[in-house]
């Protein structure tokens, strides 16, 4: 489930209050998925993904707040869609890679308000990890893996 790609060509994008609650996800490159692209603006908000299990997803929960599709480096903007109030609870299961949660936002516009409750993602029934920048995360409960 992708919500994106927002703020394509420095465009203006605003999506909101949006729920996908119980879903299983097999074998996908992606499993939830916030995209952002470089330049852009507006918001996405009061964002829910819960009751989801994954089986063997190579990104299970991704945040990209600086979408670039071209093989160097985008240059760094000025501008970004906001990304903020984002809940991710009860979700289990595998990762197809060890980074299992990649929270990756804006400097300049970093991410607000993401929770993580109730995560429980391995790899090859070890634990996999997480990274995330520039994000102002709250996790709740049991949450493997942590970002803190």
């Amino acid at each position: 489930m992708s919500i994106g790609s927002l703020g394509d060509g420095n465009s203006e994008a605003h999506v909101s209050d949006v729920t996908l609650n119980g879903a299983t996800l097999t074998g996908t490159t992606n499993g939830v998925r916030i995209k952002t692209w470089q330049g852009g603006s507006g918001s996405a908000s009061n964002i829910k993904f819960q009751n989801i299990e994954m089986h063997n997803v190579k990104n299970p929960i991704i945040i990209d707040q600086k979408y670039c599709d071209q093989d160097k480096p985008c240059k760094s903007q000025s501008r970004a869609v906001q990304v903020q109030n984002v809940l991710y609870l009860n979700i289990k299961g595998t990762s197809s890679s060890s980074e299992a949660i990649q929270i990756d936002c804006s400097e300049k516009f970093p991410c607000k308000g993401i929770v993580l409750q109730g995560i429980d993602l391995r790899v090859g029934g070890k634990a996999a990890k997480a990274e995330c920048n520039n994000a102002k995360i709250i996790e709740k409960g049991n949450v493997s893996p942590s970002c803190t």
